[in-house]
């Protein structure tokens, strides 16, 4: 293979949602930093690993600050898209409820004022107005019962794609079918110097960004860097509900009952549970059909919330996988030690909806050194050798 040898001053690995979203934000703001010679590198096509999969729920309701003010500056772009990125992101407001039982009552109010406290539009409401907002729910066994009103849901693939046709406008190069192969390090292994692509070019650059995904840990091991995240495997549904019964309904998330949901098209239902136990050694095979013990779990908590869904059909099921870590927190910082290498991943099944403002954090901290719009020091990478974690609330993982 013919070995050829171009330059870049960034090369983003990983054509997510994530790395569309870091590359626009790094071009809009070429202006600001000089870094204008972008490279993004994908495996696959635009959105082929998680984003393809996602459920692209968008709420604010988070046990942390920080992952609640991500979520909420995001809204924003999710709500201005066409004028902020330009393209289609395809969000739908439907208000999002999300449901408590007793034993996470505490926690529950703690939460609601932490959203409240970084400007999420967000409150207790009572059963009553649940019930206007959600026909054909149960809602009188909850014990509190949130709402918020401007949260709904959008397309992932869609809101990939238009982040990379904008990023392309301005300049980005977007490579497919090009896996980066290798990082490059100094001879003293402590700064970047080039990537290497599978189509045998070798691109200098003095900064590399990984959001890869489920690949990011196996990736950076292979580069003698350990980062603390594993691949997991989850499951969605789609329910052909009871008009009849369910005109309607926002998204929600029970908490006691461990699922969330949304509605999908005018006919459907989709829920799923946030598992994070279903482990995967390899992100290329795994099984992408709901599973039958899944689907009879689900369906049966789905029911319990909704009742006229014990009698729907179940119209599609696939599975997808998340990037977890230990605190179900993402990671979004530069790596200690080796100067230009970035770190973007563990996105813990809340990735989607964290997109937009991630894309503008990154390419602050990579173009201007560090993030400077809000705080995102709770997700460095030292925390977890530090032991300093963030707390998860619930210990229902997707809502941490």
């Amino acid at each position: 293979m013919t070995t050829t040898t171009e330059t870049a001053d960034v090369v983003i690995i990983g054509g997510g949602v994530m790395g569309c979203s870091i590359a626009c934000n790094l071009a809009l703001t070429a202006n600001d930093h000089g870094l204008r010679r972008i490279v993004l590198l994908e495996r696959d096509t635009l959105g082929s690993g998680s984003t393809g999969r996602s459920s692209g729920a968008i709420r604010m309701h988070y046990s942390t600050a920080v992952n609640a003010e991500l979520a909420w500056r995001s809204l924003h772009i999710f709500r201005n898209f066409g004028d902020i990125i330009g393209g289609d992101c395809g969000y739908i407001e439907t208000g999002y409820l999300v449901f408590a039982g007793a034993d996470d009552l505490d926690t529950f109010r703690s939460n609601i004022a932490t959203q409240q406290s970084v400007g999420v539009i967000t409150d207790i409401i009572g059963a009553a107005a649940a019930a206007g907002l959600a026909p054909g729910f149960a809602v009188e066994d909850a014990a509190a019962i949130a709402y918020e009103p401007y949260s709904g849901h959008a397309d992932a693939s869609g809101t990939a794609y238009a982040y990379a046709t904008r990023a392309r406008a301005e300049g980005v190069s977007i490579r497919l079918q090009t896996p980066a192969m290798e990082i490059e390090t100094s001879a003293d292994s402590s700064r970047v110097v080039a990537v290497q692509s599978v189509d045998g070019a070798r691109i200098e650059t003095g900064i590399a960004v990984v959001a890869t995904g489920p690949w990011s840990g196996r990736f950076l091991e292979s580069h003698g860097i350990e980062v603390p995240v594993v691949a997991t495997r989850h499951e969605v549904l789609h329910f052909r509900r009871p008009l009849d019964l369910v005109p309607y309904h926002p998204g929600g998330a029970d908490i006691s009952n461990r699922i969330y949901f949304r509605p999908e098209g005018q006919e459907l239902t989709l829920v799923g549970n946030g598992n994070h136990s279903d482990v995967v050694d390899d992100p290329e095979v795994f099984a992408q059909r709901a599973s039958p013990a899944f689907i009879q779990d689900v369906w049966q908590r789905l029911a319990h919330r909704i009742p006229p869904i014990a009698d729907a059909e179940l119209a599609a099921g696939y599975a997808g996988l998340y990037t977890n870590t230990p605190d179900s927190h993402p990671i979004m910082d530069r790596i200690n030690g080796v100067d230009g290498l970035y770190l973007c991943t563990g996105f813990s099944g809340h990735g989607f909806k964290l997109s937009p403002m991630v894309g503008v954090l990154m390419a602050e901290l990579i173009g201007r050194g560090q993030a400077t719009t809000m705080d995102i020091s709770p997700l460095r990478f030292s925390r977890f050798a530090e032991g300093n974690l963030n707390n998860a609330g619930y210990g229902f993982d997707v809502l941490a």
